[in-house]
């Protein structure tokens, strides 16, 4: 049965309407101009996107998954790689050797997965910036929120909701805004004064890939990067550094989905500032090469996820 926002359908294309020179999406309400550097990076994705449907009518042996309460659409991370894996989205849990609640939403009610069916994010259900600094703290040991009241100097201000990209740089100790948190100023800025933020998608608490985003520092919060570049997990972060972010993923409850990790300039130090379960990707930036590149990475990682949480054995490559 298809729902009025058209989430629970395979026509992905039903999820758009345009409005008053934008792209609007029925489901979330956000919407994109229609702008040449839009359109340059909506062709980008579509070349991305026609490779993986060749995988998808190819590619056999992977995970059957059921995602409740919606079903991903071709934009979202899980899509393209659980198709490079061989998997298949069904629409009965009974049928699914996995049940993934995905839902792209701040706060979500718990999916109605059979009981003790092997789950994807059944514990994930609130991703609010706020629920990241708590989760932060628990795993690294040192905060990341801070109290605006009392904090002297510069700290960022944000919205709770996920993907909201409003992030602005304010002096403190000022009064907290309704709706917003409050956390300290991360220095990633590189030598040249770029801003750098390390993208990570993980399953099952590994990092699969990082994606390594550059902007100017005075788009730092913004969702546009000047160049991404795809490293390998083990060339970015520390043995210790990527067992505090496995830490991370279980104090918050994901199994699937991408953290946003800055690391300090001043004392080295990193911070998750962003938790998304239903992350989009790869970034529309990152060569087509390396696009296709990190989806098998990760899906080698979502298939040793899936035989770990069904008893198989696990894969040593993406066929």
């Amino acid at each position: 049965m298809t729902r009025g926002d058209g989430m629970t359908s395979a026509l992905w294309w039903r999820d758009f309407r345009l409005e008053n020179g934008a792209v609007a999406v029925r489901k979330t309400g956000a919407r994109v101009p229609v702008e040449p550097g839009v359109i340059g990076e909506g062709l980008s994705w579509f070349a991305y996107y026609l490779c993986i449907e060749a995988q998808r009518l190819t590619r056999r042996g992977g995970p059957r998954v059921c995602f409740l309460p919606d079903r991903p659409r071709p934009w979202y991370l899980i899509w393209t790689v659980l198709h490079a894996a061989g998997g298949r989205i069904v629409s009965m849990p009974a049928k699914a050797d996995l049940v993934f609640h995905f839902e792209d939403a701040t706060l979500s009610a718990p999916a109605a997965a059979p009981p003790g069916a092997p789950g994807v994010n059944l514990r994930c259900l609130d991703v609010s910036k706020s629920r990241v600094a708590a989760a932060h703290e628990t795993a690294f040991r040192y905060p990341l929120a801070v109290d605006p009241a009392s904090w002297t100097g510069p700290m960022v201000e944000k919205a709770e909701a996920n993907g909201a990209h409003d992030g602005r740089i304010v002096e403190g100790p000022v009064e907290p805004r309704p709706g917003q948190c409050y956390q300290r100023l991360v220095d990633n800025l590189d030598a040249d004064g770029m801003a750098v933020d390390l993208r990570c998608p993980t399953v099952g608490g590994e990092i699969a890939a990082v994606f390594v985003k550059r902007r100017p520092a005075s788009n730092r919060f913004a969702n546009h990067n000047a160049s991404v570049r795809l490293a390998a997990p083990e060339d970015v972060f520390s043995a210790d550094e990527r067992a505090r972010i496995r830490a991370f993923t279980q104090a918050i409850g994901m199994d699937w989905g991408g953290l946003d990790v800055l690391r300090d300039a001043r004392d080295n130090r990193l911070y998750v500032v962003d938790a998304n379960k239903t992350d989009m990707g790869p970034p529309t930036a990152l060569p087509l090469r390396d696009k296709l590149k990190a989806t098998e990475w990760i899906a080698a990682a979502l298939l040793r996820h899936s035989a770990g949480k069904t008893g198989e054995s696990s894969p040593d490559a993406v066929c």
